[in-house]
């Protein structure tokens, strides 16, 4: 299945559509990233990529990646989520929502899982516009510079090529 994802997201990274596909499993991988894998917020983002067409092999690759980088992050996440929890004025609505069937699985009491989702939230539509910038970039410079070299000139002369073109030819009408 996931091997799957991974060779529907290079054919679809190396095609002339799907930009917005890719950019927002970059971003929905950015959010997964970030929050906790059991948790309430994981849960609505794997809903959503199910629910719309979002690239699922971006989401899961771009996840591991950002998974790190949170790690990394951890102690200034924890600053902010602390600085938030910490605010006098917003105590009476964490005690209600800490008081509701659901919210407490979001584990939002928790100064990393705060910070990291304020971060989320604020940062998704800067990451979905870079991996959308990302994507053009490639597809412009580095596939073109592919598609030139000799070794890319040589496969697509190649019979095995030739049947493999007529293949996804009629398989996609």
């Amino acid at each position: 299945m996931l091997m799957k994802q991974l060779y529907g997201l290079f054919k679809l990274l190396n095609s002339d559509k799907g930009t917005n596909q890719i950019a927002a499993g970059i971003a929905c991988g950015f959010i997964l990233g970030m929050s906790p894998i059991l948790s309430l917020q994981a849960l609505l983002v794997f809903f959503l990529m199910f629910f719309f067409r979002i690239q699922i092999g971006a989401a899961f690759l771009f996840a591991a990646f950002f998974k790190g980088i949170a790690y990394l992050l951890d102690p200034a996440f924890h600053e902010l989520g602390s600085a938030i929890l910490e605010l006098p004025s917003l105590q009476p609505l964490y005690t209600q929502m800490y008081n509701m069937p659901l919210v407490p699985f979001t584990r939002f009491n928790n100064s990393i899982v705060m910070g990291a989702g304020v971060f989320a939230i604020a940062m998704t539509p800067v990451v979905f516009f870079i991996g959308k910038k990302m994507i053009a970039t490639y597809r412009d410079q580095i596939v073109a510079r592919f598609e030139k070299t000799r070794l890319w000139q040589g496969i697509k002369a190649s019979g095995f090529y030739q049947w493999y073109a007529k293949y996804e030819e009629l398989k996609n009408g």
